[in-house]
């Protein structure tokens, strides 16, 4: 039977084909040797050649199975199916269909299925762009025959002419070829589709560490075109489920659903070589806010599930060592700078609410609204970003990111308002009025802004900025210190107690001028368990050994920190 949706509202990028001789003649294209394809509900990509045999207007389609006999149980036990093909320069597809009869005429196994009184067609086909949105993933694995080298990365959008894919920024020695490279999209569910493409374009992203490229695909042979179309048909339907704001009863796409059974994802990230197994972990909510801040150039608010899902994956790292966490959020140097600061302020102010004894759903609160709280700077122009020295002018449209992106937790029913105003709201303000966005006042701030605004402040002044270095960590603390009018000294000096005077994360030269990096303190507040290294560099996989009780008491006592540009 064919499925039946009331509303007739269609997925972005479709319009609707209900009158009956349109929806007879583009039928009678899927009619013509080649023209069909059958694609399973819910399947794992595959584009299965059908033909149609005849239709009878109103009445019902004739397929022919025979060449796809292995999927003829499946169809005759009630598992629907959508015919797919193009016409008139269109791609069109069908409602979701079922088998009611077949049967064998001379050795051909053919079956009907109920007539379709209404067609989905995608117009402008050629150059019709499909987008994949936060948590589409499909990972992307390019290859150049002629020197054996290759890259992972993401796909970023598709097109029947070619796709836009993201590679780490090592990659662009690649794209100087002029011969067609080998494209590997890797879908979540397992489904896998090669290609040849030629770089036609491409543009490096230095502060997320990426380049981003677009290809042209070669002439694409019929069963790729195919399965091309079923891929934007998916993309586009999984779209339109995530944007609507009823529930619809919509399931998502299998493309996109983690098959256990399926090898291990394919993604930039996966690919990447980190300092420690906790700091691959934390990637993957790194490129969270990433694909985050990225949607919200193009669509101004927040995706509710993702954030609580990552917040939650957030507390459970938490829970699993709280050490390798921290030391993890020094180690994402290849994450762009709003990336960086969001988790190591969401993860250093998680640490503060659990020590206080916070419920964990504040906790999970605060720290989903930390994670996110400068995102609103991505919407800023990047010059202004990068400005060494700022006017009145300047400095007054950098800090309308809060107002930028507030609008954006309409969606975040989840987070109590109470929690939203303190971490993201009034960050920013200091409690003798010279703060920002309302310029409050100590009287006007409650507890929990008083602490965040903290841990903000030492997280920023100790990563570099377009006008000054990276601070160490005692002039940060002296600087707090001296400005009680300012900050709230009860929680400074909580913060110098709970981080110490060479916090997780901090690169430490010893008197016997090793360098090595803090990786646990004790009650005093001084390194207890470090990891060596011999370059004044951010920690990666050459880390050398760790050191903890008496081994690191041969080491001298340490004598400072050396700051880093991250």
């Amino acid at each position: 039977m064919t499925e039946q949706d009331p509303t007739k509202e269609q997925d972005h990028g479709y319009s609707s084909v209900t009158k009956p001789s349109e929806v007879e003649t583009l039928l009678g294209a899927l009619s013509e040797p080649g023209g069909a394809s059958l694609v399973l509900e819910n399947s794992d990509g595959r584009v299965l050649p059908v033909l149609v045999a005849e239709q009878v207007f109103g009445e019902y389609l004739l397929l022919d199975l025979t060449a796809i006999r292995e999927v003829a149980s499946e169809l005759r036990g009630g598992h629907r199916f959508r015919l797919i093909g193009q016409a008139q320069g269109a791609m069109l597809r069908t409602p979701l269909l079922t088998i009611d009869n077949c049967q064998e005429t001379d050795g051909r196994l053919q079956c009907r299925c109920d007539y379709p009184y209404e067609l989905e067609v995608l117009q402008r086909r050629e150059a019709f762009r499909a987008r994949l949105r936060l948590g589409m993933e499909v990972g992307a694995i390019l290859r150049c025959q002629e020197d054996g080298t290759h890259s992972q990365g993401d796909l970023r959008d598709l097109s029947l002419q070619g796709c836009r894919l993201e590679l780490p920024v090592g990659s662009a020695n690649m794209l100087t070829t002029s011969t067609p490279l080998d494209i590997e999209l890797c879908f979540l569910n397992g489904a896998r589709f090669s290609i040849q493409g030629i770089p036609k374009h491409h543009q490096v992203d230095v502060e997320r560490q990426v380049v981003s490229v677009g290809f042209q695909f070669m002439t694409p042979r019929t069963d790729q075109e195919r399965q091309i179309w079923m891929f934007v048909g998916e993309i586009e339907r999984e779209s339109a489920r995530q944007s609507s704001d009823r529930d619809d009863g919509k399931l998502r796409s299998k493309l996109f659903q983690i098959d256990p059974k399926a090898p291990a994802p394919v993604a930039r990230r996966d690919a990447q070589v980190y300092a420690t197994p906790m700091t691959k972990r934390l990637a993957s909510v790194a490129g969270y806010l990433d694909s985050e801040l990225l949607e919200l150039r193009d669509q101004p608010q927040l995706h509710s599930v993702h954030l609580s899902r990552y917040a939650d994956r957030l507390l459970a790292l938490y829970d699993e060592d709280r050490e390798a966490l921290l030391f993890a959020t020094r180690c994402l140097f290849q994450e762009a700078r709003l990336v960086r600061h969001g988790l190591s302020v969401a993860v250093f102010l998680l640490d503060m609410t659990v020590r206080s004894k916070m419920p964990r759903d504040a906790c999970k609160a605060i720290a989903a609204c930390a994670m996110v709280h400068d995102l609103g700077k991505g919407l800023l122009p990047n010059e202004l970003l990068q400005a060494p020295r700022l006017d009145e002018a300047q400095r007054a449209e950098l800090h309308s990111h809060v107002e930028r992106l507030e609008p954006s937790f309409e969606t975040c029913q989840w987070l109590p308002s109470s929690i939203v105003r303190s971490v993201f709201r009034e960050i920013n303000e200091r409690l003798d009025g010279s703060g920002y966005p309302a310029g409050l006042t100590g009287e006007r701030l409650g507890e929990l802004p008083r602490l965040a605004m903290v841990v903000d402040v030492v997280d920023a002044m100790r990563r570099d900025r377009p006008d000054r270095p990276a601070w160490k960590i005692k002039d940060v603390y002296r600087h707090l210190l001296d400005r009680p009018e300012r900050f709230e000294q009860r929680w400074v000096k909580r913060y110098i107690r709970n981080f110490g005077l060479f916090p997780i994360g901090t690169l430490v030269r010893y008197e016997s001028d090793q360098l090595a990096w803090v990786q646990e303190i004790d009650a005093q507040g001084q390194p207890a368990r470090v990891q060596l290294t011999d370059a004044v560099k951010p920690p990666d996989r050459s880390l050398g050994e760790i050191l903890q009780g008496e081994s690191l008491l041969a080491l001298g006592k340490p004598q400072e920190e050396v700051p880093l540009s991250m």
